[in-house]
């Protein structure tokens, strides 16, 4: 392909099935891939054009598929080999492509690669794995923290080795220095795209390079674990990894969508990442775009755990900076919320007083700025954080943890809870609401992951009416695919804090989007909007434009364009 061979990632629209909370066909309570093919039409009308769905293969669901047994394999949960092929060929008909989750960093103890490790040293798989002596004393190797808590180190069932694993001990890391796990993962990836699959999102790839010699590191108080996940993060091969493993599918399918999950990269990391000339990601996800003023924070408790509010004006700096590198690449992901964070309405809007005019403003704000837009399932309707009543209901990595510890610090019940609902990834993974029926017309039975019935909030109602967050997300969606958006520069305009205000201009076109991030109303003056040839392309309830002046309502959102899009390049 030439640099002049456009890809159909380049004007792509992802929208995010979390399978297991979609739509249940079989009245277990959890959802399954015949539910994703009973959707395909409504997703489709939704005006994106691929899906990205989080893991299908066989496990024995630990972390929720992240185990992976059997990459060959459907989780009975979800369905059959059959299933999944049709939904490959159904969501083609529709002209939606479709992304599987690839989980590179770590298998199940369950996997056969596992087993066979198990057997001993001499095994030929025993070196997929990361293996350690304890020290001579018999401590650990290291004093390394898993991201889920305790030691990254793990003892072998049979036998005097550790096994090294980041996340659960369930989930062992494998070993990325062995050519043949690179070569396994490749095979996986073309039985995949032999099935038709388009592209892969790439699971926590910052981890596959581990440090050299496993060093322990100097801890904050005596005796505690040190994070693992810091040290052991975005180091050197991961690029040669990540090369090797996506050269090799290119050549299978030069325009498979490679999406990287790089928790923690900046812009410049991203760059690296996505610049082409390095042959790895298309583009990366990063959870580092939303910074948080943390001054109301309780340092002696986790901040991860602690609800705050976006610290705005960073917010803005932040996104100009990757709009701005990441702008000869497409531009950024674009994306508020996916399954690993709460939802975004409740996290940036107002979920109670201003629920509609928000979730409309998120939506205008982000995704008319260039890049890839990746859209949670019900985020379009507005879906808004679960609330649990028990701790003992959160999964969430730490959250056992964050609530002992807030309790012994003198913390309520009451605090705790009202902490873990705003940040935990538990909320985020309620079922789709489809009715306002017992459950949500998700499933017949009670869902897995809990359920939100709302009368006025699911896709039903919001059909029946034609200023529904679900009608303005199809709004949205349709002038996202007009080449000014697209296509069109990117300039952040100077305002106050609780405004985000940026234009779009592609040749005479020009088109401004402002947006008040506040429950108070909000004014921006603008010389030149007085101009006849202005319109307003859309905009959410409560504002005004009049003169130079446009008033915006609390979360209000208002795009203006200017001038005439030149098609020249359509008509090619």
């Amino acid at each position: 392909m030439t640099e002049h061979d456009s890809k159909w990632w380049e004007k792509a629209i992802i929208y995010q099935v979390y399978p297991r909370s979609f739509q249940d066909t079989d009245g277990n309570g959890i959802g399954d891939l015949p539910g994703v093919i009973q959707r395909l039409d409504y997703i489709q009308k939704l005006g994106v054009n691929a899906i990205w769905l989080n893991p299908i293969f066989k496990s024995p669901q630990v972390d929720n598929g992240y185990d992976v047994s059997d990459y060959y394999a459907i989780d009975p949960i979800f369905g059959t080999m059959e299933d999944a092929e049709l939904v490959i060929k159904e969501a083609h008909k529709r002209d939606l492509k479709v992304i599987f989750d690839l989980v590179l960093n770590h298998t199940s103890i369950e996997h056969p690669w596992f087993q066979e490790a198990l057997k001993g040293l001499e095994n030929p798989h025993r070196n997929f794995y990361i293996w350690h002596d304890a020290q001579p004393n018999g401590d650990l190797p290291n004093n390394w923290a898993s991201i889920f808590g305790g030691s990254v180190w793990e003892k072998e069932p049979v036998g005097d080795q550790y096994y090294f694993h980041l996340f659960k001990k369930e989930m062992p890391d494998l070993n990325w220095d062995n050519p043949h796990v690179g070569k396994a993962m490749v095979d996986i990836g073309k039985f995949w795209l032999d099935k038709g699959v388009d592209g892969f999102r790439l699971d926590a790839f910052i981890h596959l390079d581990k440090l050299d010699d496993f060093p322990s590191e100097p801890p904050l108080h005596d005796g505690d674990l040190v994070s693992a996940q810091l040290i052991n993060e975005n180091l050197p091969n991961i690029k040669n990894y990540i090369q090797d493993l996506t050269s090799a599918l290119r050549k299978v399918k030069p325009d498979v969508f490679i999406l990287g999950e790089a928790a923690s990269a900046d812009a410049d990391l991203a760059v690296t990442y996505s610049d082409p000339t390095n042959d790895m990601c298309d583009t990366i996800i990063s959870f580092m775009l939303f910074p948080e003023d943390h001054s109301v924070k309780d340092p002696r408790l986790p901040f991860n755990m602690q609800h705050a509010i976006l610290d705005k004006k960073q917010f803005k700096q932040t996104m100009s900076e990757w709009q701005k590198k990441l702008a000869p690449f497409g531009g950024p992901a674009l994306y508020w919320n996916n399954h690993d964070m709460p939802r975004a309405v409740s996290r940036f809007g107002d979920d109670t007083n201003y629920r509609e005019n928000s979730s409309k403003m998120l939506a205008t704000l982000m995704y008319l700025q260039k890049g890839i837009p990746f859209i949670l399932y019900g985020e379009e309707i507005g879906m808004r954080n679960l609330i649990h009543t028990n701790p003992q209901e959160f999964e969430t990595p730490g959250a056992t943890a964050f609530y002992a510890k807030s309790k012994a610090l003198g913390y309520t019940e009451e605090h705790i809870l009202m902490e873990l609902n705003s940040t935990a990834r538990d909320v985020s993974r309620g079922a789709m609401q489809w009715d306002d029926s017992q459950y949500a017309g998700f499933s017949t039975m009670p869902p897995w992951s809990g359920v939100n019935r709302e009368e006025d909030y699911n896709v039903a109602e919001e059909e029946k009416e034609a200023k529904s967050i679900l009608a303005y997300y199809r709004q949205i969606l349709t002038y996202k695919k007009m080449p000014i958006f697209t296509e069109g520069t990117f300039h952040m305009m100077e305002t106050k804090e609780s405004l985000y205000s940026y234009e779009r201009v592609l040749g005479t076109q020009r088109a401004i989007v402002v947006c008040n991030f506040s429950d108070t109303e909000e004014r921006m003056q603008e010389d030149g909007i007085i101009e006849k040839e202005w319109q307003v392309l859309i905009q959410n309830e409560g504002n005004d434009v009049k003169g130079n002046c446009v008033t915006l309502g609390p979360y209000g959102a208002v795009v203006l364009l200017k001038g005439i899009a030149d098609n020249s390049k359509d008509k090619k």
